[in-house]
């Protein structure tokens, strides 16, 4: 049996390209340090004295400065390659969380919040572009999966960690996730040196742009169900850790125990989902069976009694979910794809979560002030389930009838 089970994890694993690890090691570094906007709220309110409005500017001008940025990255990455765009962010994004740690004064944190925000996000659609040019047809959707596996590994092992220099000095947050950036970014030149895509990424220039993103009317369909429903998804994060601590009456300790299994859980088993699934059918049919998991995951909250092991069943309706929609989600749009303008799909893909990050909380909170949580678990069901039946008439009368264009490999 453990000899059966090793072989399948060696299966999923195997095949992926050399520089696909690389980049899966430059983004665990680069998240191992993600500590600052997880705590950046405490940080404003309990250690700035900000009031909650001026809190809440702050946190919105992180997320304007995603769009922003996750815009320019595209852009960029489709001129000039996403070996530059990756480099320039993870340096100067990691000497701004420096200077950001720096500033005392809600205008000053305000202006360094939104320049961090920018740079830090044009980071995305860059790594998307670099992890898609270093797979292939066949393992695009695991190698994509095993970015986001470094992303959990990162995020876990960047909480806890932020939690204990938190308990010390929060100005150690703002050092450690700045050194972790250049880390990283020091590593890429390390790892993956440009001399080893220059010349291909010259000859890349060369080619006349592809079709615009931006005028994909399959793909903006697609963008408009996701950002419905990581609107949903991201009150896992938001509003159900507030629920379970006001409603059901759940310690800080579990909460966070119950988003440390949810990262364990993807890294143990999404590698595995994949390997067993890609191929077998189109993304959008794994897609839409994950939002439908992931809704249903949050009616059961007004379902289930307040136990233990409600939440531990809810989780894991919205962890399969998860593993099941997002993978697929990242090959959906590489394979509408060319060399020419994968970086502007990629932005607009990251754009999507980005849009979904600021709605999330103000709808939520909105919700929860004049309703009721049961209301927003029910209407985050009901938008869940509208979201995937988008999915599957996109499939149907969209997809079915058109013939996909083969992938070209990226050359820069």
């Amino acid at each position: 049996m453990l000899s059966r089970t090793i072989q399948l994890y060696k299966k999923a694993y195997r095949g992926l390209s050399v520089n696909s690890w690389y980049l899966c090691l430059v983004m665990f570094i680069n998240r191992s340090g993600t500590m600052v906007i997880p705590f950046m709220t405490i940080y404003c309110t309990q250690k700035l004295h900000f009031t909650v409005e001026q809190t809440g500017i702050i946190m919105g001008l992180f997320g304007l400065g995603s769009l922003l940025g996750a815009f320019i990255g595209g852009k960029v990455t489709d001129k000039y390659g996403f070996y530059y765009v990756q480099v320039f962010a993870l340096l100067v994004g990691g000497l701004l969380f420096i200077l950001l740690g720096l500033q005392k004064t809600f205008v000053s944190v305000g202006i360094f919040s939104f320049i961090l925000s920018v740079c830090n996000d044009a980071f995305r659609p860059a790594n998307s572009t670099a992890v898609a040019h270093y797979s292939t047809d066949q393992n695009r959707t695991r190698s994509n999966s095993l970015n986001r596996l470094a992303v959990n590994l990162g995020w876990a092992f960047g909480g806890f960690l932020g939690g204990t220099l938190a308990h010390i000095d929060y100005h150690l947050l703002f050092w450690v996730d700045g050194c972790t950036n250049i880390a990283a970014g020091l590593l890429l030149l390390r790892l993956l040196p440009i001399s080893k895509i220059t010349k291909a990424a010259r000859s890349a220039l060369e080619i006349a742009a592809g079709a615009s993103a931006y005028r994909d009317r399959v793909y903006l369909i697609f963008i408009g169900l996701l950002i419905l429903y990581a609107t949903c998804f991201f009150q896992i994060f938001t509003m159900q850790p507030l629920f379970y601590k006001t409603e059901w009456h759940f310690s800080e300790q579990f909460i966070g125990g119950l988003m440390g299994i949810n990262g364990l859980l993807v890294v143990l088993f999404e590698m595995i989902i994949v390997h067993n699934l890609d191929g077998k059918r189109h993304p959008l049919r794994f897609i839409y069976i994950g939002i439908l998991l992931v809704g249903a995951g949050f009616v059961l909250l007004t379902l289930l009694p307040a136990a233990y092991y409600s939440a531990l069943i809810i989780l894991l309706f919205i962890t399969l979910g998860e593993m099941l929609s997002m993978p697929f989600m990242n090959s959906f749009w590489i394979m509408r794809t060319n060399a020419n303008n994968r970086g502007e799909y990629a932005a607009l893909y990251s754009m999507g979560w980005s849009a979904a990050s600021i709605m999330s909380p103000i709808i939520g909170g909105q919700v929860i002030t004049y309703v009721s949580f049961a209301v927003l678990w029910w209407i985050t069901g009901a938008i869940c389930l509208g979201a995937s039946t988008g999915m599957v008439l996109l499939y149907r009368f969209n997809i079915k009838k058109t013939v996909v264009v083969p992938i070209e490999e990226t050359v820069f």
